[in-house]
């Protein structure tokens, strides 16, 4: 199902057509396929090169996907028993140069951002998850103390909303929305809306 983006300006495609499925093929991802997401993951930029992105992968069928799966919450248990991958990004805190690494989360969004991308160019679908146990990860990982789960994320074809609870279902056919970018993006003061050139 495509749900493009209803975008004010022509943007990249890759960002126009990318959204959030729940509904997932119970269909392998080649290997192929999960090497390029994660050279594009490699390439992310980070503060003085300090890469503080690790990530744990889990291929349905195998152990650590079940692990990664019992980490999540009922409610997104429901929807993702049938994504072929699941992966959890942790975030190292610690700084290269010594002392706490105040944007490793940042950093670690921006490799997640690269992995989303790169899942759209090999036509697959992505939806990123907040709803897990942090400590149960750690606890079943043995994720040491300067590495901080951030997030985790469902990779695989995309399939139709059917296949999905009928609550999910429905969501999964509403319309995508933003807010507009007049309060989003400022300039003087904040809050006060920077004016484009026309």
């Amino acid at each position: 199902m495509e749900k493009p983006a209803n975008t004010l300006l022509n943007i990249h495609p890759i960002i126009k057509n990318r959204w959030s499925p729940r509904a997932f093929l119970d269909k392998p991802v080649g290997e192929d396929k999960l090497q390029r997401i994660f050279e594009a993951a490699r390439w992310a930029p980070s503060s003085f090169n300090d890469q503080p992105w690790r990530f744990i992968v889990g291929i349905k069928g195998d152990d650590t996907w079940e692990k990664l799966y019992s980490c999540l919450v009922e409610f997104n248990q429901k929807w993702a028993v049938n994504a072929p991958v699941l992966l959890l990004a942790t975030g190292n805190k610690m700084s290269s140069k010594g002392g706490p690494n105040q944007v490793y989360q940042y950093d670690v969004g921006q490799s997640m951002a690269y992995i989303t991308f790169q899942v759209e160019a090999e036509g697959l679908s992505a939806h990123q998850i907040g709803g897990f146990s942090k400590e149960k990860a750690v606890d079943l990982f043995g994720i040491p103390e300067d590495h901080i789960p951030i997030a985790m994320m469902t990779i695989g074809h995309q399939g139709p909303p059917d296949i999905l609870e009928p609550s999910f279902a429905e969501m999964e056919k509403e319309p995508r929305t933003r807010k507009s970018a007049g309060s989003l993006v400022f300039a003087g003061q904040f809050g006060e809306a920077f004016r484009f050139e026309q």
